[in-house]
């Protein structure tokens, strides 16, 4: 189970965004559906990086590359045996995952900082990138392949609605399943074990935690989740490119979106990825200012709310219920 506040919370996201793809499709509103998969793959993707980094001091800036392994690995197995790519998925996850686990093993046994490890898994990022783009006879280079493996026809047909719409909800299951794992496993000894490690990891060894098992458990789950999340992000823009996985494209985003949304927080990084996303959409008609402005609007946005917007608005919202009390 779940603590009650969070099943709330979990139970408001998904009021707010199931009735989404339904209006987008109403409205024949192919670009807004894009738009909804984009932000739905990213607030995935930085619920993952929330548990690697947040709760143990794990920055991975290979969030791309991990992306992109489980999207290659899903979509090239997939075609090589002749199934549909929802078999093979779990396998790209495993893949990711196994490096995740292994990047965190070798991390914690030499005792690396978050910047040597940043450093590290940058370094797995842009050597991950030159493989995708090098290996053309693979991967078809840096004009790669199209995809669509996971179809979800069968369930489009029975209930009369497009691919695009029931894949939408693909998406948004596998955004509240990640939200409702996250609240369990913090509710959990490995969310007590996390805290304790990410707090003081001499103390933790000390008290019988041992901190590499976490890490490694944490660097597994982060990088098995986005290992799966790959494949339906490209599934979403219908073709594997290795420019989908690039540090600017994805990690860059992802830690933006974590930091602005909140860290340690069930919701922050619903709420970031939906503020960034929003505003790259706002920005649109600016061309080639867009960049800089976003840039600018972030930065404004970081001093407003420097431990992120949901830790903000829970303060404010602490603050305004003890005026109240106080008034009366």
């Amino acid at each position: 189970m779940i603590p009650a506040a969070d099943a709330k919370r979990i139970a408001v996201v998904a009021a707010l965004i199931a009735p989404l793809p339904l209006l987008a499709a109403a409205g024949g509103a192919t670009y807004q559906l894009r738009i909804l998969a984009t932000f739905l793959v990213f607030a995935t993707l930085t619920v993952a990086l929330n548990v690697a980094f947040a709760h143990t001091d794990q920055l991975f800036l290979f969030v791309g590359a991990l992306a992109g392994i489980g999207a290659y690995t899903t979509a090239l197995l997939a075609e090589a045996v002749g199934v549909t790519a929802w078999l093979t998925l779990p396998i790209g996850a495993l893949a990711a995952g196994a490096l995740g686990a292994t990047v965190s093993y070798v991390a914690a046994r030499r005792g690396m900082t978050v910047i040597v490890l940043a450093i590290l898994t940058l370094s797995l990022q842009l050597a991950a990138m030159e493989v995708f783009v090098g290996a053309r006879s693979v991967t078809g280079g840096s004009t790669g392949f199209p995809f669509s493996g996971l179809s979800v026809a069968p369930i489009a047909d029975a209930v009369g609605l497009g691919e695009r719409v029931v894949f939408a909800y693909v998406l948004l299951g596998t955004l509240l399943a990640a939200l409702v794992g996250y609240s369990r496993l913090q509710s959990s000894r490995w969310g007590i074990a996390f805290e304790t490690v990410r707090q003081d990891p001499v103390a933790a060894e000390a008290a019988g935690v041992g901190v590499v098992r976490t890490k490694v458990f944490a660097g597994f789950l982060a990088a098995g989740l986005i290992g799966a999340v790959g494949p339906m992000y490209v599934h979403a823009e219908g073709y594997v490119l290795p420019s989908t996985f690039a540090f600017q494209a994805v990690d860059v985003l992802v830690l933006v979106m974590l930091v602005l949304g909140g860290s340690r927080t069930l919701l922050g990084p619903v709420v970031g990825a939906g503020a960034v996303v929003v505003l790259d959409e706002l920005l649109g008609e600016i061309g080639q200012w867009r960049t800089a402005f976003l840039g600018v609007l972030l930065v404004v946005l970081f001093l407003s709310f420097r431990q992120g917007i949901v830790p903000k608005a829970r303060e404010l919202y602490d603050e305004r219920l003890g005026d109240d009390g106080d008034a009366s």
